[in-house]
């Protein structure tokens, strides 16, 4: 990870998110700003499991000019070397290990976050995959998995292998994404590790993500939610730490952001369906609609045909009337955010 840092200023990442972060999102974001690197939806791992095409073509198709590293996720760890040498065939920049997917059904099977239960595991795990992978092996993380109290012990299996980055989410397995997060657990790590630290969670505009890094001295961000709201957030983050003007993007801009991704995964799609495109978009309208004026959030939770979804977009978005920088107070898609006072980059 250190070679992708950049000289001036932290790195900004792109947050793996399964069924968002795909190759077309991908590209819609770089149209926008490029992150310094992506990191793919997660490559589920076990002994039936086979390399997801899909997937494969957000490394292998990437045309950003950004590295890209591929995640994976399960438990059986013959299975994720298996899976960890197949993937370096691939050009990617190297594997990052899911140790924070907070979804129940991960969870269950004690995969993502639900392996922080048992931190034997988990360095026992991180040992044999630092053995297997000859490139880059990062980790993605929480702070545990019931309190934030299990991090030190986490922290030490973490400096024991040389792994080549730590992302760190500032939540619990089980808060999930409704607190803030804490910044002092990852202010340790940073301290604490010999390789580079990237802070993820809350940062929802320039002035979360500057106050996150102020807080924290991590090597960067990784930005997941914050990113599907605004997608300019990796530009404005860069121009904010090299002291020059960003866009600020208007409701217009917006609707052609909705259009062009609405397009782009309009042509993957294998075996097209109208109304279950428009049932997908809406999946992703949830982050980008929230808390924006008037009825908008409301109107598209009930759109069901291409034609509604087009003509929702067209009354609320056609005008140049600049975004909202941050979500509501309280908002309940991004709880807690305002918990991070703003800091000077």
């Amino acid at each position: 990870m250190r070679d992708f840092l950049p000289i001036d200023r932290p790195a900004f990442v792109l947050a793996p998110m399964q069924d968002v972060t795909d190759l077309p999102f991908m590209r819609v974001i770089a149209r926008r700003g490029a992150p310094d690197w992506f990191v793919t939806e997660y490559f589920r791992v076990h002994p039936d499991s086979c390399l997801n095409r899909y997937i494969l073509r957000s490394i292998v198709e990437n045309q950003t000019g950004r590295p890209v590293f591929a995640q994976m996720i399960g438990r059986d760890l013959p299975s994720l070397v298996r899976s960890a040498r197949e993937l370096a065939s691939y050009p990617i920049a190297g594997i990052d290990l899911n140790l924070g997917c907070p979804a129940p059904i991960v969870c269950r099977k004690d995969a993502g976050g639900g392996l922080l239960r048992t931190p034997e595991t988990v360095n026992r795990m991180i040992g044999i995959l630092r053995d297997a992978i000859g490139g880059k092996f990062t980790i993605k993380t929480r702070l545990g998995y019931t309190t934030a109290d299990e991090f030190p012990k986490l922290l030490e299996i973490f400096r024991s292998h040389a792994i080549d980055g730590l992302t760190i989410h500032g939540r619990t397995v089980a808060e999930r994404y409704q607190t803030p997060v804490h910044p002092d657990y990852v202010q340790a790590a940073v301290q604490a590790m010999p390789c580079p630290v990237i802070a993820n969670g809350n940062v929802v505009d320039v002035e979360t993500g500057v106050a996150y890094l102020a807080q924290t001295r991590a090597a960067g961000l990784m930005i997941g939610r914050g990113a599907i709201r605004n997608p300019w957030i990796f530009s404005q983050l860069i121009a904010a730490f090299k002291s020059e003007s960003a866009l600020v993007p208007s409701y217009r801009e917006l609707w052609n952001y909705v259009l062009e991704l609405y397009e782009e995964l309009a042509l993957e799609t294998v075996k097209f369906n109208p109304l279950a495109h428009v049932q997908r978009m809406k999946k992703t309208l949830a982050y980008i609609s929230h808390g924006l004026e008037g009825d908008f959030e409301y109107d598209m939770r009930r759109a069901k045909t291409p034609e509604e979804f087009q003509e929702i977009c067209r009354q609320h978005l056609d005008h140049d009337v600049p975004l909202p920088a941050k979500p509501p107070i309280g908002s309940k898609l991004f709880c807690g955010f305002e918990a991070l006072g703003v800091r000077e980059p």
